[in-house]
């Protein structure tokens, strides 16, 4: 068996059995996806997956941050580089090399995502290793081929109601024009991410905001008229059903400057030298104006603080951005937030959603921050934290001071479309095991857990998000 029926449940009989009896009233419940990178090109073209290793391997930096940590080199999984220079191009030999390092794995929230996936899409029984990975390559190559494997049956498979996926600014949007124009009733809407055009120190930013012009028709060397830019594509992208802004962000600090402040600090990231206060300071400032925006428009907005991100150097310049170097800082929340919730934090037509790698912020900032703000509501354990312990840690640090109904729910936030089932099926897990603890303990009904546990795993993500 490679996966068990009772995986994540508790180990003590009475708060298992009442696990079981909330998990099963949930986990067939429709998948809401409110945050993630998935390609919308998949839903646009809906052709099949190449073959196993560009589907599981190539673009998913959970797999291959973990192979790399061992000595695994990315050219030889096929990682494509900056420069076009000579990679593994042999799928199979990629998967062979992932299936070598399986083991390495063990433990971890990824090997739990693909051993469900390979048992409940593949019908796989043993486990990946050396010894059967072109059983495993054949068996996966061979479903990818068939019409149940496309993107678009994949989607109706999942029971997905709804999947977000996350472009910049100077996306035209054209993958979601073309599954609009093809009739087909798949919810797949965008989410505006503005980080190229907001942050002085991403690569191109000028060049960036030259182009954000030429495509707004604003004079985007203008602070009003960039201002501008921004209202006019965050109403396009709502044109493709956006219906949040989502900014990673180095850290959650916010600003609220005088409009003549505001003006000659934009002057300077635009065309002068920027120094790192001023960048840190522009970022500040452009968190409460996309607040504003968000006040205006009813945009849901996500703050994803606390990456150092592309901290590998010599990885970045090699093969760009998201390759499995961002790693987690200390956050402030109380101080940083502080302009910003000044401004729009009772704001009851306002959703902040705060992310966070820092957990020692849990308790002793977000949760009292989020049980008091009408504005503010908590994302699910993220990234590093996307794992069972993570996500119990999670709720035993904000239930007690932010409650259930703070939070919102859970999303998958993934690139690999087939991890999409299983993570939710993790969460909904760990939230029954939760529950299941608090109703053995005599702190709540098993009537109220059992509500708690589809709010949980469907209802405030599809609210929290106007899907």
């Amino acid at each position: 068996m490679l996966i068990h029926p009772d995986r994540l449940f508790p180990i003590e009989p009475a708060a298992r059995e009442v696990a079981r009896r909330l998990y099963e009233g949930i986990r067939d419940l429709p998948i809401v996806s409110p945050h993630g990178h998935t390609d919308p090109r998949w839903y646009a073209e809906n052709e099949p997956f190449p073959d196993p290793a560009t589907l599981f391997v190539i673009p998913d930096h959970y797999i291959f941050r973990m192979l790399y940590s061992q000595g695994v080199s990315l050219e030889d999984l096929g990682i494509p580089t900056r420069d076009g220079g000579p990679v593994e191009r042999d799928p199979r030999a990629i998967w062979r090399r992932f299936a070598a390092h399986y083991h390495l794995f063990r433990g971890t929230p990824t090997r739990a995502w693909l051993d469900h996936t390979f048992a409940t899409l593949f019908g796989f029984t043993e486990r990946l290793c050396a010894d059967n990975a072109d059983v495993y390559y054949d068996r996966i190559d061979a479903a990818l081929r068939t019409p149940e494997f496309r993107p678009r049956a994949l989607f109706e498979r999942f029971r997905i109601e709804a999947i977000a996926t996350t472009e910049s600014p100077l996306d035209p949007l054209k993958y979601h024009e073309i599954i609009r124009q093809s009739g087909w009733g798949g919810r797949v809407v965008t989410a505006y991410r503005p980080d190229p055009v907001v942050d002085p120190e991403f690569e191109g930013f000028r060049e960036n905001l030259a182009r954000f012009g030429e495509i707004t028709g604003c004079d985007t060397a203008t602070w009003s008229g960039y201002l501008e830019a921004h209202r006019k594509r965050r109403a396009f992208f709502r044109t493709y059903g956006a219906t949040s802004t989502d900014h990673g962000h180095p850290t959650a600090r916010t600003a609220d400057l005088s409009r003549a402040d505001a003006e000659a600090l934009f002057r300077r990231v635009s065309t002068g030298e920027v120094g790192p206060e001023d960048a840190e300071l522009f970022r500040a400032q452009m968190l409460t104006e996309m607040a504003a925006m968000s006040v205006e428009d009813g945009m849901v907005m996500q703050i994803h603080p606390g990456s150092f991100r592309n901290h590998n150097d010599a990885i970045f310049g090699r093969f760009g951005r998201d390759m499995g170097a961002d790693i987690p800082t200390g956050t402030d929340y109380v101080r940083a937030l502080k302009p910003l919730l000044d401004r729009f934090g009772n704001e009851r037509n306002f959703t902040l959603i705060l992310f966070t790698l820092d957990e020692t912020s849990y308790s002793r900032e977000l949760a009292p921050l989020a049980g008091h703000y009408p504005a503010l509501k908590l994302g699910p354990a993220w990234w590093f934290f996307d794992a069972p312990e993570g996500m119990r840690r999670f709720r035993e640090l904000t239930t007690e001071t932010a409650g259930f109904y703070n939070t919102v729910g859970f999303n998958d936030d993934t690139r690999a479309y087939l991890s999409i089932p299983a993570r939710h099926d993790v969460a909904r897990r760990v939230d029954c095991a939760f529950l299941s603890q608090l109703v053995t303990t005599h702190r709540l009904g098993e009537d109220e857990a059992h509500e708690v546990a589809y709010d949980l795993a469907y209802r405030l993500a599809k609210e929290a998000y106007k899907l």
